[in-house]
């Protein structure tokens, strides 16, 4: 089975991050110019939050005296899920779907290494069964070679 740190070790450990109390355009910039749709919100380094195109579109919107100049921190999701490197795809998939998240920060020891999206996990997920599916297929038809 595929572990989160297998997952980073592929896609990298970029992470985007806001200050709580930078403005929601910065933050909405940052996600449109790295092209992801969740930042995660960092106080001096430590993980208090994330903001995601979910919490724009429900909480700011809602807020009747909104405006992108507020503070991050008056919309962000507090409580945040996270996973470690030696957990499973399976499980971030499980996590993913019971809590109706789409981001997952990963966390080594209290220390922030990397986030995974749902999409990651899937992409990864369907990469890992269509392997499993040719090696089958080879054992089957008693080929022992790969055909891409």
């Amino acid at each position: 089975m595929i572990t989160v740190r297998q997952l980073l070790d592929e896609k990298g450990n970029q992470v985007w991050a806001v200050e709580p109390d930078d403005a929601v355009l910065v933050a909405l910039k940052t996600m449109s110019a790295q092209d992801i749709g969740a930042v995660l919100v960092l106080d001096a380094g430590v993980l208090v939050g994330i903001f995601s195109e979910r919490d724009y579109a429900r909480k700011v919107v809602q807020t009747e005296k909104a405006n992108l100049d507020m503070a991050v921190k008056e919309f962000m999701t507090q409580l945040v899920y996270y996973v470690r490197p030696d957990q499973t795809l399976d499980e971030c998939m499980a996590l993913m779907t019971s809590k109706h998240i789409r981001h997952l920060p990963v966390l080594a020891q209290g220390k922030l290494i990397g986030v995974i999206s749902i999409g990651d996990v899937v992409k990864e997920i369907i990469s890992d069964k269509e392997s499993m599916i040719r090696g089958l297929e080879n054992y089957i038809t008693g080929r022992d070679y790969v055909i891409s």
